[in-house]
């Protein structure tokens, strides 16, 4: 009878902080889904869906369609993070006939929407076109060829049977000239069925067709459609006539029937599910996961997960003292990079380099380690009194003196002419645990240093027009966040490009630290020819080179301070129900949820536990 009211009360407790028990196990729950037939998944949806309609902006569109999911909408191809692939789904990447000029996909002639009409090239053009995402500066046209399989007899009046279409989207050299990024448009756009919003907008207008919700069985291309969404959970259910388990599956049905994001009010509550075995997976941050019983990560040592991203801190280099290289320098050596590694990621990276490329399979063959000890701030310093009087010593060079209180603590900043400087603030969002203790680390080595730093945390309302409008200090950001094609050259133009240069007040969408100012004598013109260049290289020596060559230039000038290498998301997952999910053991998918890029593939190989 203990032992009841003791689980009774940790039912409630679970449920009051947001858990969702629908279907854990229990026949006896009214409406609940068979636990073996269902798969939970959580990190991407926190609050109330608005909309499932494709068209709608990505930030208001519920998951599984705003953002780059495949379970609803599908892309023409996905990219597979472990080896760099371009792989198969609504078409074929052809490799052979694609060039500087032209990005050349076949459409694959066995999709079909779940109304069984055929996906076309109407449809892509739909989407490029008249989606929420602008991409007439990448692409100027999009050539369509159809393809016909030859006749059977060699009567030349005999009928040819179309069998497919071959679609050439036209890099726009006139304006970005970057085969890069149009690979990257490929793989992130979701396509949407023309022939069901096309009549819709003719009837409503474009603006009052991205209103619809399409929450009652849209018309999808995907494995799985919705099912039923609320403020606690959406369920998706597989589509078993789906086209691409014939086409790509050798006709198998992904395994989970049912396909679940509950809705948590917090990280703790995803993380209690997840160690309950209530969550199969995650990619929510869960500290100290070794102590987390049952659950699992790609590596099973540290660091865990496999790299993807950078969180840093963004400088405004508009801002004094923060136009002088020399102070943004000592900025990155004050901070203590191994008190950030142990305590704000719980170890979950590895030891960082300098400069803005990662050291991973795909990125690491362009780092230069004799450069980076060359060019880069040392970030290894263990001892903190050796940082502390290398920082101080930087800090006297570049004319910068530090006001000490009689109690020892920092008061103020003066410039070389003896001004006093204002107090500099980190904006940050409120309530990103990981984010918090990272400014909090790097405030604290900085203000030891003698540089007059605090933490500024912020909520969303505040930390996003700020840092498009360049209302900061230092910021904390994730540049090129989804790892793609592109890298590491995106991430470069998210940094130093100053081909968009704007105006502080003006919004920046790249570059929002304004750095390499043209027209001004701090110009470095080779930064915008290199990024110009590196898109429209074939020669991976001349690629390299010119990486290096950017890499250097990063170094010197520091307009950004990296702080640790993280995952693009994080995956953890509970094999109590489902086994079979992918690791550095077992690497068939790449380290992701069953519902991004090449990663979900692991829905038609998760197994069942025994």
């Amino acid at each position: 009878m203990i032992a009841m009211k003791s689980t009774a009360k940790m039912l409630l407790a679970l449920s009051a902080s947001g858990i969702v028990f629908s279907g854990c196990g229990s026949d006896q729950v009214e409406g609940a889904l068979p636990r073996q037939e269902t798969l939970y998944l959580s990190g991407q949806q926190w609050g109330a869906p608005a909309t499932f309609n494709p068209l709608a902006e990505s930030w208001m569109a519920a998951w599984p369609v705003g953002g780059r999911f495949n379970l609803v909408y599908e892309p023409l191809i996905t990219y597979n993070t472990l080896n760099g692939q371009i792989e198969d789904l609504l078409g074929h990447l052809d490799e052979d006939l694609s060039n500087n000029d032209s990005i050349v996909v076949t459409l694959n002639p066995a999709a079909k929407w779940s109304d069984g009409v055929q996906v076309n090239s109407n449809d892509v053009k739909f989407i490029f076109t008249k989606g929420s995402i602008n991409t007439s500066e990448q692409i100027s046209d999009i050539h369509v060829d159809t393809l016909y399989a030859e006749p059977a007899s060699e009567d030349s009046t005999a009928e040819r049977k179309m069998i497919g279409e071959r679609l050439a989207f036209i890099v726009n050299k006139a304006q970005r000239n970057n085969p890069l990024s149009v690979r990257d448009l490929l793989q992130a756009i979701r396509i949407a069925p023309a022939h069901v919003f096309e009549p819709l907008i003719a009837e409503k207008g474009l603006d009052e067709v991205k209103k619809l919700t399409m929450d009652k069985n849209p018309v999808v291309s995907g494995p799985y459609n919705i099912m039923s969404a609320d403020p606690n959970k959406i369920i998706l259910q597989r589509r078993d006539d789906y086209w691409g388990n014939a086409a790509l599956h050798d006709g198998k049905l992904p395994a989970p029937k049912y396909v679940v994001h509950p809705i948590y009010k917090s990280n703790d509550a995803n993380t209690i599910a997840l160690t309950t075995g209530n969550l199969d997976a995650s990619m929510s941050f869960v500290t100290r996961i070794w102590r987390k019983r049952g659950v699992h990560t790609w590596f099973n040592e540290p660091p865990y997960f496999a790299p993807g991203a950078m969180p840093m801190l963004m400088i405004n280099t508009m801002k004094e003292p923060l136009n002088d290289k020399r102070f943004r320098r000592a900025l990155a050596t004050a901070i203590d990079y191994t008190a950030i590694r142990q305590f704000a990621v719980s170890n979950y990276t590895s030891t960082l380099k300098p400069g803005l490329i990662m050291p991973t399979g795909l990125e690491g063959k362009y780092i230069n380690d004799e450069d980076a000890q060359k060019y880069g701030v040392n970030l290894a310093i263990t001892d903190e009194n050796e940082r502390l009087s290398t920082v101080k010593q930087m800090l006297s060079e570049a004319g910068f003196k530090s006001v000490w209180k009689s109690d020892g603590t920092l008061d103020h900043m003066e410039n070389a002419k003896g001004e006093k400087l204002p107090t500099l603030f980190i904006t940050s969002p409120a309530g990103w645990t990981d984010w918090e203790a990272m400014v909090t680390i790097a405030v604290e080595g900085m203000r030891k240093a003698g540089i007059d730093v605090r933490e500024g945390f912020v909520d969303g309302g505040q930390y996003w027009p700020a840092k498009g409008t360049g209302n900061f200090d230092l910021l904390m950001d994730k540049p090129s966040a989804d790892v793609s094609p592109s890298l590491p050259w995106s991430r470069f133009n998210e940094v130093m490009s100053s081909r968009d240069w704007q105006p502080l007040g003006a919004w920046a969408g790249t570059n929002i630290g304004r750095y390499n100012q043209p027209g001004t004598p701090e110009f470095r013109p080779e930064v915008d020819q290199l990024m110009s260049a590196i898109p429209l290289m074939t020669d991976p020596e001349e690629i390299a080179k010119a990486y290096r060559e950017l890499n250097k230039i990063f170094m010197e000038d520091q307009p950004s301070i990296p702080l640790v290498y993280l995952p693009e998301q994080f995956y953890e997952f509970s094999d109590r129900v489902w086994t079979n999910w992918p690791t550095a053991e077992n690497p068939y998918a790449p380290p992701q949820l069953p519902w991004i890029a090449s990663g979900t593939k692991i829905l038609w190989n998760l197994k069942l536990a025994k």
